[in-house]
């Protein structure tokens, strides 16, 4: 036999219940809650001519985005993940796409000048007529074809970090 229960006690069943309910009201009325500094995320959305320029972009997620025209010039991209992006005729100029995530993107005549992509992965990535003066590849895998193209045009010294371009392609 169970013994009764105090006056005022509520079960705890009772009790998730009722929280339930109420976040459940609380998030139809205002919506779900986005965590304080949450990245941005726009996978596979078409964002030509987009301007992005001076804006901290760290975490953001453009993966399969045309980004063609787009403008990132001086953006902070750490981190960012382009996989699959678009990015023809882009201005990253002044960027740091430092551990961004730009495999199998499509750099066909985009401005990477003094860009520093230390530690990003861009194995798969093609790269087309683009200008590399001053960018920073260190760490960067690349492909020999993507090697061979990029040290072709490879010139400069990246203003952040001080490091030759060649040197940081390991162009011979």
């Amino acid at each position: 036999m169970l013994a009764p229960s105090p006056p005022g006690w509520v079960p705890r069943r009772l009790v998730r219940l009722v929280s339930g309910a109420l976040l459940a009201l609380a998030l139809s009325w205002f919506g779900p809650i986005a965590p304080a500094g949450a990245a941005m995320d726009v996978a596979k959305q078409v964002l030509i001519g987009a301007d992005f320029h001076d804006q901290d972009l760290r975490g953001a997620t453009f993966n399969l985005t045309n980004l063609r025209d787009a403008s990132f010039a001086g953006s902070d991209l750490q981190g960012a993940s382009l996989f699959g992006a678009k990015l023809q005729d882009a201005d990253l100029s002044n960027t740091n796409l430092r551990e961004a995530t730009l495999d199998s993107a499509i750099f066909d005549g985009t401005n990477l000048t003094n860009a520093v992509m230390e530690d990003a992965f861009a194995f798969n990535t093609k790269f087309t007529n683009v200008v590399i003066e001053g960018a920073d590849f260190t760490n960067v895998p690349l492909r020999a074809d993507a090697l061979k193209t990029l040290c072709g045009v490879a010139s400069g010294t990246n203003p952040v970090t001080g490091r030759d371009t060649r040197s940081t392609l390991g162009c011979s």
